[in-house]
């Protein structure tokens, strides 16, 4: 069919009068930006009159410059053709076989459907569906990270020396040229840190202390794209220098969040209306449902019968590395509650990351449940700044209409904001260069027994030194028992006193505290530490040494020194087995654990050895 007087530009025609398609028609010209007009068949009065009037009120009517008429679900596919990123619909219409039947089809349905079909249209997007911004999450977002950021480098500013300063456990002075003797020329990319340039204290304090300065700035919003490669490239450095104490998951997400932050930043000098990068966008979300799903399969995958008989909880409250005191009460619920806790957070962890990607208000929901979850997780347990840069991570799936829905703001999104395109192109080539990596992540998830294939291989060792795509699940294995090394030292060999830390568990008297978001790495350390040997934690020998030559840095990691005055002339370490109490040994003793001896966990040494 074709009309006689054919408009300047190709029209749309649609019921003026239909709740859902003036919801979509809304969305379609967000598509097709201007290169379609829209009109409703009830102001056109008889403007074609070739058109049968009941046609108008059976599908929407699409009219080219030519005088072509199209209806129905090829109307809609040669409208959003009209912009070249779709034209493979009107393409895809024409030639591949079945498309336009199936499109028929499935259109036939919702034209014949209507109010139902709006009805399922507010209940998946609310009253605006089209594409969502984030505005107002992408500043909230970012702010956050600048918080989370200035938590990570005051907590290991302040036990920086203790740690790998000149005079503590590990120093990276040491660190460094050992990995020089050993890898040549090679050290320093394998390695990268800016400490190659300085490894002193000074130089340490210098990097946590610039960490702090530019911490502050990405939260009041001045130069957030330098401030956050300037985090990422410190934070690195601290990273590499740390060793082990810095060897955790929550490091490597904080890097791989900072790193892709830089291409969803401003490349300005305020932070103020925050042109949005949606591969940026892409990219962030796609880290949020790597880190969920991974941490929730891995649990299934593992081996372990403690997640599929729902029985995890029964060891995780008192065996995790650093339990609050609600750990404990925690701990006192009966059965059926913890078992419903468990399934409960596998759901969350692993059905709920596919939310993600669904329409406004399913997102949202995710979004709460996955905030829901760690805010459970921050209330047990000390996990340091990881919950709160998960909870950051979920801002990003609450988009503007979403914000104005629940805060009453304006719901109005700000559009038409410029993005760098340099910025776009450059987080279009991340993706594709970690895209694979990422993939293999979940994938091994699923099947831990797979081998990586040589090509991705390939390419994660080159990234892995920089840790920006990283593999993630805590608690693969649940912890079902919990040994704690406890150090003594003595002047005589004979009068043991204990060296006493300021979080993990000693006496059995304390309470478990809370130090979270602070993060006392030795502490939790020591945890590991007790999964193992000596043999196997050389870092520990070092400890030892330390505390028998009474070096300060490490000894004001602890609680209490039990020889403020000389240094001990002899240190051991023993094994003891913690349980927390029940309610009513609790009640009886006042003990918050319950602890049997196991034996040596490392040997008795004097300071005539070190001589």
């Amino acid at each position: 069919m074709k009309v006689a007087n054919p408009p300047a530009k190709p029209l749309m025609i649609w019921d003026g009068e239909c709740h859902f398609c003036r919801l979509w028609i809304e969305r379609w010209k967000e598509f097709t930006a201007g290169a379609v007009e829209y009109e409703t068949f009830q102001k056109i009065d008889n403007r074609f009159p070739e058109i049968p009037p009941e046609q108008f009120t059976r599908s929407v009517v699409y009219i080219d410059t030519d005088g072509n008429v199209f209806t129905a679900a090829e109307a809609v596919c040669r409208s959003l053709s009209c912009r070249s990123s779709r034209k493979w619909l009107a393409w895809s219409y024409d030639h591949v076989p079945g498309f336009a039947a199936v499109s028929e089809f499935f259109y036939g349905i919702i034209a014949r459907n209507r109010t139902f079909s709006s009805a399922i249209t507010r209940f998946l997007w609310g009253e605006d569906v089209r594409r969502p911004n984030y505005f107002l999450a992408c500043r909230w977002f970012l702010c956050a990270l600048g918080l989370i950021y200035l938590i990570a480098f005051v907590s290991l500013w302040v036990q920086i020396d203790g740690l790998v300063g000149a005079n503590g456990i590990l120093p990276i002075g040491d660190y460094l040229a050992a990995a020089r003797e050993q890898l040549g020329a090679r050290a320093m990319s394998i390695l990268p840190t800016l400490c190659w340039l300085n490894s002193s204290n000074a130089f340490l304090h210098f990097l946590c202390g610039g960490g702090v300065l530019l911490s502050i700035l990405l939260i009041i919003g001045v130069a957030p794209a330098i401030s956050l490669v300037g985090l990422f490239v410190f934070y690195l450095s601290l990273t590499i220098a740390g060793q082990t104490f810095l060897n955790f998951q929550w490091d490597i997400l904080l890097l791989e969040t900072g790193f892709l932050s830089i291409f969803l930043a401003p490349w300005r000098l305020w932070l103020s209306n925050v042109p949005i990068n949606r591969v940026a966008v892409f990219l962030l979300k796609l880290l949020l449902f790597k880190l969920m799903f991974m941490s929730g399969v891995v649990k299934l995958t593992s081996g372990d019968d403690c997640w599929w008989n729902l029985t995890a909880l029964d060891y995780h409250y008192w065996s995790q590395p650093l339990p609050t005191v609600f750990a404990w009460w925690a701990d006192q619920h009966p059965e059926w509650f913890k078992r419903f806790s468990v399934g409960f957070c596998l759901f969350v962890e692993i059905v709920v990351p596919f939310f993600i990607w669904s329409p406004r208000r399913l997102r949202v929901v995710a979004a709460a449940l996955l905030i829901f979850l760690q805010l459970c997780i921050v209330i047990t347990g000390n996990y340091n700044f990881f919950n709160l840069l998960t909870i950051a991570l979920c801002l990003l799936l609450v988009d503007d209409v979403g914000v104005g829905s629940a805060g009453g703001a304006d719901q109005t999104p700000q559009r038409g904001v410029a993005t760098n395109r340099l910025s776009i192109l450059a987080a279009s080539a991340v993706l594709i260069v970690t895209l694979p990596v990422t993939a293999w992540h979940l994938y091994n998830a699923c099947k831990p027994e797979a081998e990586m294939p040589r090509l991705v291989r390939w390419s994660y060792e080159h990234l892995e030194p920089f840790r920006i795509v990283n593999g993630y699940g805590l608690f693969r294995e649940m912890t079902k028992d919990r040994k704690e090394i406890v150090i003594e030292g003595s002047a005589d060999g004979i009068d043991w006193k204990p060296y006493e830390f300021k979080w993990k568990p000693g006496d059995v008297n304390r309470a478990p505290g809370w130090c979270a978001p602070h993060q006392p790495r030795l502490d939790w350390q020591m945890w590991f530490a007790a999964l193992g040997d000596v043999r196997q934690n050389p870092w520990f020998v070092r400890l030892m040494v330390c505390l028998l030559e009474d070096k300060g840095d490490v000894t004001q990691l602890l609680a209490h020194n039990p020889f403020p005055d000389a240094s001990p002339h002899f240190v051991r370490a023993r094994l003891y087995r913690y349980r927390f109490t029940n309610a009513a040994q609790h009640r009886q003793s006042g003990g918050w654990w319950a602890r049997e001896e196991l034996g040596e966990y490392m040997r008795t040494i004097s300071a005539d050895e070190l001589r």
